[in-house]
């Protein structure tokens, strides 16, 4: 066989030879021990929750190591491209804070490596599928679909490997005047792998996360370009990661099986392969078995997680404690400290599958929040509103010193509140600081009577006076608790309860149902210092009719 006739047979369109690639893509002038690193979805719908684990592992060892992680676009699977999903895979990265050094953006490509849309590297592809060609290391086969099919269907009732080898390969030994006839009369033909030995190999290989690992291998002639020019992912993945000088691909555990033929892949071609790290599969509670986070889980996709407002850092945190089991320990010893200041190990990485929780994640969130200024969480909250709650964005920016105002509550110091989680939260949280949204959604304890709970409030209507200090402003709820039997010192309550309508702390409930409309809100003097006197009389007064 003529390998260069054939090569020049099945790609006569080709412009130039694989070294006018590699000059075109040198090696890159790095540091020493610099990584090199990508996230290379595909454009099939929108971006998975899980995407955000290999992200974030590439993006921290690269930054780390003073290497370059970029956005490679994988769009060869026509057939599944979503309209808008690039520009969401872009959006939802950048939301989160995950930056490229290079690769795609919503208006251009930027890099020295480009173009980073597969879709666009075609003739690359075929340029090194021309190079397998003329080295006898690849072949065409013009087998139909029903052909595939059919053997397929043989090879499972005679329990033989599935795949094609043998003398299922039946386009394997064609002459090139076969292969040119067939060409010429118009037949399609896929481009196959030709491996060394056809067999069902266990072969181990090194994953930097579990270590050494034994994987079965059937070696058999697989898809490298599709029948319509097109590559497989498998060898667009050698040759991108090549040209594109990666050092290391971090991926889901899906793809371990398929370390084997990259590996075949990358010696064919003459290529020195990346390091491999597979991160564990996400996992979920579904009843009472943990099962695989899919994207029809709640939870799954970074769309539901911006639209329900989740700060960017409190999700990349919550992604840090199950990829790094020292991160929480870290976190607790620097609370003022950026997640990037962190730093992060592969070998604190575990083999097993992470459970999401999303009672942890809000738990997160809130820590996050917590320690955010009030002017911050303004920013951000009526940045998110702007997008999803109009009518919350226009009283936000209405008045947005007295919005700062309220954010203040509880924030700062050692023990910051901790009373929301994400943005669609605040304004319930906010409402009743705002008159045209402001109920009672919280009932008083039946067990008190409706006479004390009156006297209670008007007595405290007659004689507040928002210029009094916090210890006067109590000491008059204190004056009033005894003037209705209800123990004005908790210790004292306690001591005999019996002897009481109740304590002070439910006279304080009561002015908190009337002014606030719940049982449970931020401290109550500095909600009547903001809310000013007017209001709170006016509410005080309302609850009593």
């Amino acid at each position: 066989m003529d390998y260069r006739y054939l090569a020049e047979l099945l790609y006569p369109d080709v412009k130039h030879d694989y070294e006018y690639y590699e000059s075109l893509y040198p090696v890159r002038n790095l540091p020493e021990g610099a990584k090199v690193t990508r996230i290379a979805p595909s454009p099939t719908g929108y971006v998975h929750f899980g995407s955000i684990f290999p992200a974030l592992v590439s993006e921290r060892l690269a930054r780390q190591s003073g290497g370059v992680f970029y956005l490679r676009i994988e769009d060869t699977d026509e057939k599944r491209k979503v309209k808008g999903a690039i520009e969401d895979i872009i959006k939802s990265f950048d939301y989160f804070g995950i930056n490229f050094d290079e690769g795609v953006t919503l208006k251009e490509q930027k890099g020295n490596y480009e173009p980073y849309i597969q879709s666009q590297r075609v003739e690359i592809y075929h340029t090194f599928a021309k190079k397998l060609v003329s080295e006898g290391k690849a072949f065409p086969c013009f087998c139909s679909e029903e052909t595939i099919e059919n053997d397929k269907q043989l090879q499972a009732k005679n329990k033989e490997m599935i795949g094609y080898y043998g003398k299922y390969a039946h386009c394997i030994n064609l002459t090139c005047n076969e292969i040119e006839k067939k060409i010429k009369d118009g037949k399609k033909f896929v481009l196959r792998f030709l491996p060394d030995e056809v067999t069902k190999n266990n072969v181990t290989v090194t994953d930097l996360i579990r270590g050494a690992v034994t994987i079965t291998d059937d070696n058999t002639g697989r898809i490298l370009i599709k029948s319509d020019g097109v590559p497989t992912y498998h060898f667009a993945h050698a040759v991108d990661d090549h040209l594109m000088r990666t050092t290391h691909v971090v991926r889901g555990e899906e793809w371990l099986s398929s370390v084997i033929f990259n590996m075949q892949l990358f010696l064919a071609l003459g290529f020195k392969p990346p390091k491999y790290m597979h991160i564990s599969t996400l996992m979920t509670i579904d009843g009472v078995r943990k099962k695989k986070l899919s994207k029809r889980d709640k939870g799954s996709g970074l769309k539901e997680y911006i639209k329900n407002g989740y700060a960017a850092e409190s999700v990349v945190e919550y992604v840090l404690t199950l990829l790094n089991s020292n991160y929480e320990d870290w976190r607790r010893a620097n609370p003022e400290l950026h997640w990037s200041e962190f730093s992060f190990s592969i070998k604190k990485m575990g083999s097993s599958g992470s459970l999401f929780d999303f009672a942890k994640l809000n738990d997160v969130s809130k820590n996050v929040i917590s320690n955010m200024t009030a002017l911050d969480v303004y920013n951000r909250l009526i940045a998110w509103a702007s997008k999803f709650d109009k009518e919350f964005y226009e009283k936000l920016s209405y008045d947005k010193e007295y919005a700062i105002v309220v954010l203040s509550i509880g924030r700062g110091g050692p023990k910051s509140r901790k009373d929301f989680a994400v943005w669609s939260e605040l304004r319930h949280y906010m409402s009743f600081f705002y008159d045209n949204w402001f109920e009672i959604t919280d009932k008083i304890n039946e067990k008190f009577s409706s006479a004390d709970i009156i006297a209670a409030l008007k007595k405290f209507a007659s004689c507040y006076n928002e210029n009094d200090t916090q210890d006067i402003w109590f000491g008059k709820i204190k004056d009033i608790a005894a003037s209705l039997n209800y123990c004005p010192d908790m210790k004292l309550y306690k001591q005999n309860p019996e002897a009481y309508q109740g304590n002070v702390g439910d006279i304080s409930m009561f002015i908190r149902v009337a002014v606030t409309g719940r049982i449970n809100s931020p401290d109550l003097y500095t909600v009547m210092q903001v809310l000013g006197k007017e209001r709170v009389i006016v509410r005080l007064k309302s609850y009593c009719i």
